[in-house]
């Protein structure tokens, strides 16, 4: 893990003296007099962090969090209640964690995260289950802050969420969490870190960021330098939700002729098998093409989460199947049907890392009869009414089908509306 610079490390050794005469005062202030009988609560550093956009990105989306540094000290205090801090630093990680009774992982040795309290390397895992995957560059926030009661002070810190990580997931055999850690120091205290979950979503086939040519070829209208170059910074993105609208928008019906071992059941269409996350799937079924009578179907969407065969934890290990939505009905005598199933937005996208595989597919159920059924026969003229009766007793078959799908992202902004997380998050240090 990446440590801090020289110069912060000897930051307790370099304090000026009227900082370290402010620390030394604090320290007494916060021992308590026993013989006295008095108390003192040694002051504290409200810390928040805020991502104004919403918790969730895109895999190669900026992230921007607000971090908010306040005394919360009166501002009648006297001055000797100013709250120094020696650093903070804030970065991107992602932690995996694996089921052990699904997943075989290798060996690894042990790793030390602990951290005395002089020490100033910033872990931004420590304390965390599982391992980190994949983090970024710490960024430093400041070096020596003074806070004088009352004061607060904000600073901003932006990083690209890398395209070469995993989506986040929590499946039954590994999870893939990411958090945004913000570590700092009071002089002479142990670190203390801040984490905000966010989530993220990963697009396959991400478009690459513009060629220089491009800014060539961009107006040189120095009125619009700026917002050219905000432009060029959010198109990136830009086109990626344009691949994504094009892809899930195209249409084209796919039929399907169910049959069983005596024979047609029913033809079944659908108009695409891509879709992006909150839209709905939508398919008909003809049931009078059919020779079979149909009593009920079932149409549940469905996850399959496959270990890769090097970290099965058993030899022919079977796939985790989870649902996210059924639809049931009965059919009987009907001559056409349809179903419509919402892809829920808290879900992830299928994808693929070393360890794990994530797909989706439409899983089908059939109850069809063995022998005719008769529909119930209404005269022209008959004026009272009928009630028919089914049948008590019918021989049926059950049998199941699978359509493979795929599932990709949205709009970030739009997933950010049901999330767990709040984007925000906060300590006292």
């Amino acid at each position: 893990m990446l440590g801090l610079p020289a110069s912060i490390v000897n930051i307790r050794r370099c304090a000026a003296p009227h900082d370290a005469s402010s620390l030394n005062l604090d320290a007494r202030r916060s021992v308590a007099t026993v013989k006295l009988g008095t108390y003192f609560v040694s002051e504290m550093i409200e810390v928040v962090a805020s991502m104004a956009r919403g918790p969730v990105f895109l895999a190669g989306e900026v992230l921007e969090c607000l971090i908010t540094f306040t005394n919360p000290m009166s501002h009648l205090s006297t001055s000797a209640s100013s709250e120094m801090l020696a650093w903070a630093s804030a970065q991107i990680h992602c932690q995996f964690h694996a089921s052990e009774s699904r997943v075989a992982l290798p060996a690894q040795g042990t790793k030390q995260d602990v951290q005395a309290e002089s020490d100033t390397v910033l872990i931004p895992s420590k304390g965390e289950r599982g391992q980190c995957v994949l983090d970024t560059p710490p960024k430093i926030l400041f070096c020596d802050l003074r806070l004088d009661p009352g004061e607060s002070k904000t600073y901003s810190y932006s990083e690209v969420v890398p395209t070469d990580g995993p989506p986040s997931f929590r499946g039954q055999a590994v999870k893939y969490v990411y958090k945004l850690t913000i570590g700092c120091q009071r002089v002479n205290s142990p670190i203390k870190l801040l984490r905000v979950p966010f989530r993220v979503l990963v697009l396959h086939g991400m478009p690459e960021p513009p060629f220089p040519q491009d800014e060539e070829v961009a107006p040189s209208n120095p009125f619009l330098e700026e917002e050219e170059g905000s432009r060029r910074d959010t198109r990136p993105l830009e086109r990626a939700l344009d691949m994504l609208m094009i892809t899930t928008s195209r249409r084209c019906p796919y039929m399907f002729n169910i049959t069983n071992m005596r024979g047609k059941v029913a033809k079944f269409c659908i108009f695409k098998t891509v879709y992006r996350l909150g839209e709905d799937i939508i398919g008909t079924f003809t049931f009078s093409e059919g020779d079979i009578p149909c009593l009920q179907y079932s149409v549940s969407l469905q996850s399959e989460e496959e270990v890769q065969e090097q970290y099965q934890r058993r030899p022919g290990q079977a796939v985790s199947v989870t649902g996210h939505g059924r639809h049931l009905e009965s059919c009987l005598h009907t001559a056409s049907s349809h179903f419509s199933l919402p892809v829920p937005l808290n879900v992830t996208p299928g994808f693929t890392t070393d360890i794990v595989t994530l797909r989706w597919r439409l899983h089908f159920e059939f109850v069809t009869a063995r022998e005719p059924v008769e529909a119930p026969v209404v005269l022209q003229n008959q004026s009272e009414v009928t009630v028919w009766t089914g049948a008590e007793h019918v021989d049926v078959d059950t049998f199941s089908w699978d359509l493979p799908i795929k599932v990709l992202p949205t709009n970030p902004t739009l997933a950010s509306y049901v999330s767990q997380f709040t984007g925000t998050n906060s300590i006292n240090i």
